[in-house]
């Protein structure tokens, strides 16, 4: 269902027919990956890092070093940018010019909060690892007080967001459909493997059952 965009900056301006505003599917795309892309400056230079995150509701968090530069340049400058990518197929048509992708993303603007509420700090990175695999927070040591301290967590509010989305197949110019050229979709789809116990364990611990859900019904990240 789409709906109105929610600022000027997250209207999408060229092919706003794929263009989605409501939290069905923003969240949706959000929470079938666990690594976005954030952008901000330092300095007036632009950056951009993969980070993990989690989803809580209508907020993102994301976690990092203390000490680190990116950290250290929110709490300065906190307005971001971020992106969530999903990529389902690759658009094959009969000219090079058309070829497309088809994908799912999420564009994100807002402030960066620092995260200083010691329950909602909790909160925020146990959401942040079970983003990764569901269920794994309770299976895993939780953090300590040293670990909590040199531990950066800030949240992003979802308010204003926008998807995009496309799931069509080639479109290529009336002129190329006679052209002897194959074209099609090539879907994509990222699949968990065998999982691959440390090697310096010191005990036989089995499988848990985070990982063995994971592993059996992951297809799409």
């Amino acid at each position: 269902m789409k709906s109105k965009a929610p600022s000027k900056r997250a209207q999408l301006t060229r092919k706003t027919k794929r263009g989605f505003y409501d939290a069905e599917t923003i969240n949706g795309i959000l929470d079938e990956s666990c690594i976005c892309y954030l952008s901000f400056t330092i300095d007036q230079m632009p950056f951009i890092l993969p980070t993990a995150y989690g989803r809580l509701a209508d907020t993102l968090y994301f976690h990092g070093a203390l000490k680190g530069r990116m950290m250290k340049a929110l709490e300065q400058s906190p307005q971001v940018c971020i992106n969530v990518s999903l990529m389902d197929g690759l658009v094959l048509t009969r000219a090079v010019f058309s070829h497309s992708m088809n994908y799912r993303s999420v564009v994100i603007f807002g402030a960066a909060r620092l995260v200083t509420e010691p329950e909602e700090k909790m909160a925020a990175l146990e959401a942040l690892t079970n983003q990764i695999i569901p269920g794994r927070w309770e299976e895993a040591r939780a953090p300590n007080a040293e670990e909590l301290q040199a531990t950066c967590v800030f949240a992003v509010s979802l308010q204003e967001a926008a998807a995009k989305v496309r799931t069509e197949g080639p479109n290529d110019k009336q002129a190329d459909y006679d052209l002897p050229y194959w074209a099609g979709v090539v879907p994509l789809i990222q699949k968990a493997g065998t999982p691959v116990p440390d090697e310096k364990r010191k005990k036989e611990v089995p499988l848990p059952r985070s990982v063995v859900n994971f592993v059996s019904t992951a297809e799409d990240i």
